[in-house]
Formats: C-alpha cells, structure tokens, sequence
C-alpha cells in the first residue's frame, strides 16, 4: 500500500481513506512519547502511521480535548502498519502485552483477525460511552466481534466511481448516465465509450482483488460465512462477480495493468475515462493539476439480478482500539468520545490539510463538508462520500480474510485467463481450508 500513501502526500488535502491503511513511514517519535507501554493518569501513548494523516489527525484531537483538559498530554508514536502488527503478535504470544500502548491504530481488514486471535490484548468498549450509531454501519461492523464494539472508526473507504467528463462528452454522456447503473449497463455504454474515444473506463492491478472484493461487498456478500467458515463453492454472488470481471477484460472496457505506479499512471496519463476505487484514490487524480475541473464522481455500478446488490461499497480504512492494558481506560473513552467520535468540528479541522474524510455521520451536514471542490467539477464530494458510507453493506472478514482475498485474485487470473470459474472458486475454497488447517 506504499504507492498509495506517495499518492497521498503528492495530493495534500485530498480525501486518503486506505492509504491510512498503508505501511507508512519508518519507526520514531511523532510527538515525543516513548516507545511503547501505557501511561496512566493524564496521559495517553498511541501507535499509529502516517504523519500527514492518522499522526496530524491524532495530534490535532490532543489539541481539542486539551481546550477542557488542559493537563492532558498525548504521546504519539509513529509506528508503521507493519510494525504494529509484529509487535502486537510479539506481546499476545509471549505474554508480554505491558509493552504495547494505550491505544494503536489497526486497519479494517486486520480488526477482526486481531481480536479473535489475541482477545487478551484489547478492550470491550460496547459500554464505554461511545455512540456507534453515529457512524455507518459498514464501518463500525469492522471493528465489531461477537456482537461487542472492539474499535472507533476513523478514515472513510467508501467506494467511488470517477469519470474524466471530457471523455463522456465525446461519446455523448455525462456522469449522471452513470449513477444508479448495473454493470451490464456500465459495459454497454463503456463499449461505446471505447469504440468513440479509444479509451477504456476502467483500469486496476493484474492479480489483484480489490475491485473483485468491491464488487462483492457491494451485494452484501462475503467470503465467509457467519462462523467464519470459507463460504465460496456455491456462492452466486461471487461467481457472478467473476463472471461480470471476466466479460468487462473481454470487453476491453477494463484493462489490466502490471503495478501500482501503471495503474495511477492510466489516471493521470488520460489512458482511460475513469476509475473505481476507494474514495482516497482521489488523491492521486487530483496530482494531475491540468486535469482540475474535468473530473466527477458517482456511485458504483450494481451486480444485475443478485438480491441485496447496492451501488455502494468499500476499499480500506482503519480504526482505533484501545488496548487492554490502557492504565486509564475512562480517560481514553472519553478522549475518544469527543474528539473521533462526536465532534464535527474535529473533522473540519482536521479534512483540509490531511484529507482525512469521515465516517462519522454528523459530519456530512457540516459546510466545510459542503463546499464545492473545483477539480470534481465544483460539486461537493465531500459530503457526497460521506453520505455513500452510510449505505454500504457489511463484509464479514473473519481472520483468514487476506488468505482468501489472495486465493481470489489468482482464480480471477486464471479465469481471466480462460479456465473454468466453478473450478477456480473450488480452489481457492480448498487453499483456505489449507491455511486454517483443516
């Protein structure tokens, strides 16, 4: 997720939900706390990466929660992505977890996995205080475990559709053609689209699952049952997934490219008429500054024919737990309930030099959310997102969620490729089952 966090920093104020995902940074101090090991009294210690985005948001909620507790002091330090899960592991299995801080930063997709494996390390925060409701619901089930709250979601992923206007026009659309849509749809007029201007609609990574994961996500789907079960054979959601990948790469309105840096560079290269990603790749469009003003967004397209298939889904993101060895637990709540979960004020503050939209639901009435963005056309995406969140479905990710995300992305290859889905599906149910053991 590196080249996504250059996106982030190259872009400055734009929205960057999963690059607050990404393995940022090198280890040290971002604001003079030592490493490691929860404080007590008036003061908190955190771990978590990135210093334009989760550091300066985490930094500035010190600031507002000092104006009424002038004696509280936070200790921010900057740990990679990586590091936090490798010391995590460190302290659950050697038994050791007064090393690890009062609160740390963990990505959506890991939550799960994390207190499942090691239920010792964190807090049941149901009870602390903090209104979830006030989040969207897709969000906050990350960071939810056996019914309990375990995390307080910060950075949106919500997902986008973004189209370069100039190349519709030419074909005779606009982005409004493209809100509400299926993807049969999506397709027929991507055809026409490419046949006019030359151009595909969409790009993403050879071997990646990402857009396969959004697309599913999107229909209420998952890779998992309920128990945690690896529930692919006989799942009509994914195959049509599949299916509907394949025929977009047959069709020629997607084209898959090699790495990272080639898919941004379909962005900003004008190589293709759009992209659908988790809101932060917006950052990365908008590093093509002679493109501002010919760029616009709307939600994604829907599976057709598939029961509680939406047109909203989601790429990435992160949240906040607070450790079980949190020497002020109340002290944390508190600090958590009135700056990342209840002021708006906070977000505003935080969203113009950061990026760092949210999905706290209040924050989609503020003004600063409101106000129209030049390079999208001068309508206001921020608010738009933020109400795309609170419409997303859940997605059970379990604790083997990145095993089978991998096992997808090469049966979608090898489709790709012309093998047979039913197969594909097959093995890569099987190869979780390896990797759970079973």
């Amino acid at each position: 997720m590196k080249k996504k966090i250059v996106s982030l920093l190259l872009a400055g104020a734009m929205v960057a939900s999963l690059t607050a995902c990404g393995n940022s940074g090198s280890g040290g101090q971002a604001s003079g706390g030592k490493d490691g090991g929860a404080k007590g009294g008036n003061e908190l210690t955190v771990w978590c990466w990135d210093p334009a985005f989760n550091i300066y948001s985490m930094n500035e909620a010190a600031k507002v929660y000092q104006k009424d507790h002038p004696d509280f002091k936070l200790n921010v330090v900057e740990t990679p992505w990586a590091d936090i899960q490798t010391k995590l592991t460190t302290a659950a299995t050697s038994g050791k977890l007064d090393t690890l801080p009062d609160i740390i930063l963990l990505q959506d997709n890991a939550f799960q996995k994390n207190v499942l494996t090691y239920p010792d390390a964190f807090k049941d925060i149901t009870a602390s205080g903090i209104d979830f409701t006030q989040f969207a619901k897709a969000k906050t089930a990350y960071s939810v475990v056996n019914g309990k709250n375990y995390g307080v979601p910060f950075d949106n992923g919500a997902v986008v559709a973004c189209y370069r206007t100039d190349v519709l026009e030419q074909a005779g659309y606009k982005v409004d053609d493209f809100k509400d849509i299926t993807w049969s749809k999506y397709q027929q007029m991507g055809e026409e689209i490419l046949a006019k201007t030359g151009k595909p609609l969409l790009s993403c990574q050879a071997g990646e699952s990402d857009l396969i994961m959004m697309m599913l996500q999107s229909a209420g789907g998952s890779l998992f049952d309920k128990d945690g079960k690896p529930s692919m054979v006989g799942n009509d959601k994914l195959k049509k997934v599949m299916e509907t990948y394949a025929s977009l790469v047959k069709s020629g309105v997607l084209i898959e490219v090699n790495d990272w840096d080639q898919y941004v560079g379909t962005l900003t290269n004008s190589t293709v008429g759009g992209t659908i990603n988790g809101c932060w790749i917006m950052a990365s469009i908008q590093t093509a500054e002679d493109q501002s003003g010919k760029w616009a967004i709307t939600n994604m397209p829907k599976l057709e024919g598939v029961d509680g298939a939406t047109n909203y889904s989601n790429n990435g993101g992160s949240s906040w737990a607070i450790t079980s060895v949190c020497k002020n637990p109340d002290l944390a709540y508190d600090f958590m309930a009135k700056t990342f979960a209840g002021s708006t004020s906070f977000y505003e503050t935080i969203l113009p030099k950061s990026g760092a939209l949210s999905t706290y639901l209040p924050a989609a009435q503020s003004k600063v959310y409101a106000e129209p963005q030049k390079f999208f056309g001068d309508a206001p995406v921020y608010a738009t997102i933020t109400d795309f969140a609170s419409k997303i479905p859940s997605n059970n990710t379990g604790v083997y969620y990145y095993e089978a995300r991998d096992a997808v992305a090469t049966a979608i290859t090898n489709v790709v490729a012309g093998a047979d889905i039913d197969a594909e599906i097959k093995t890569a149910e099987d190869t979780v089952n390896f990797a759970m053991g079973k």
